[in-house]
């Protein structure tokens, strides 16, 4: 169950730092249960299907790394294409949870795609986070587990304060 609850959690710790951000409520670690709470019945069918989706999309680049050719390289740059789609997406879904956790799923996954693909910056931004956090934070220990979800989703907020 925990493994495919990572969406709700995600929106979990946006809320938090939401709560943080704008509240000023220190409460971040008690926060993100709370947030986990709000989210995880309208989020879990998201997060098994796009978790079902990202085993089929490892187990494809596995099976074509080991392989050569011109169509292999195309089909693992379009998969590596399509995984940084999807990281930034749901980084933004997270985000757009956290930042008004009444709106539906659905209005969720709508401002989630404004956020994450109609500006150039802003998915750069996002996703620059998601890929940079978890690498600078390898020198704490135990950063990028704590660090490499929590600093983009933050990201995530401050750049969607901007939009």
């Amino acid at each position: 169950m925990g493994i495919v609850t990572w969406l709700p959690a995600l929106a979990g710790v946006g809320f938090a730092l939401e709560r943080w951000r704008v509240d000023g409520d220190a409460r971040c670690f008690s926060g993100v249960f709370v947030g986990w709470r709000k989210y995880w019945r309208r989020l879990l069918p998201h997060s098994i299907l796009t978790s079902v989706a990202a085993a089929v999309a490892m187990s494809n680049l596995a099976f074509l790394s080991g392989r050569s050719g011109a169509l292999v390289v195309a089909l693992f740059m379009i998969h590596l294409g399509l995984l940084a789609a999807a990281v930034t997406y749901h980084l933004a879904l997270a985000v757009a949870a956290a930042r008004k956790p009444s709106d539906s799923a659905a209005e969720w996954r709508r401002t989630a795609f404004r956020l994450a693909f109609t500006s150039v910056p802003r998915g750069t931004a996002l996703l620059g986070a998601a890929i940079a956090a978890p690498v600078f934070s390898l020198v704490i220990p135990a950063g990028p587990l704590l660090l490499g979800t929590t600093v983009p989703v933050l990201v995530g907020l401050l750049v969607a304060g901007r939009a």
